[in-house]
């Protein structure tokens, strides 16, 4: 399996877990929360929003339009950050996450904080 299907199956799984989390929205944001220039889009949106409307689209288009792949990438910080109260219960997203982060940088980003 090259990368690019790796990154698939991965992608699969964020919205398995989103899914399972009961956090995947059927709702879309208003067009104005998808506007945000900070990172993660913190100022508008929920951490697992961000992941559901900005980097799930944008990676599938990457992966689909067959675009080159990020090679830096570090979402699973943020999500152990995000969830650093509630570990046991999004355990699972943040290691699909790490596992992201490592298959498309080469490098695990949450290494030190292990």
């Amino acid at each position: 399996m090259d990368q690019r299907q790796r990154a698939a199956r991965l992608l699969e799984r964020i919205e398995a877990e989103l899914h399972c989390l009961g956090l995947w929205q059927s709702e879309y944001p208003a067009a104005h929360q998808l506007q945000s220039t900070e990172p993660f889009a913190i100022d508008k949106l929920d951490f697992h929003q961000w992941l559901q409307f900005i980097m799930l689209p944008r990676m599938w288009d990457v992966v689909d339009g067959e675009h080159p792949l990020p090679q830096n990438i570090a979402v699973s910080p943020m999500a152990a950050h995000v969830y650093r109260n509630e570990l046991e219960n999004h355990e699972g997203l943040i290691v699909i996450l790490r596992e992201f982060d490592e298959l498309l940088s080469g490098t695990d980003p949450l290494a030190e904080d292990v």
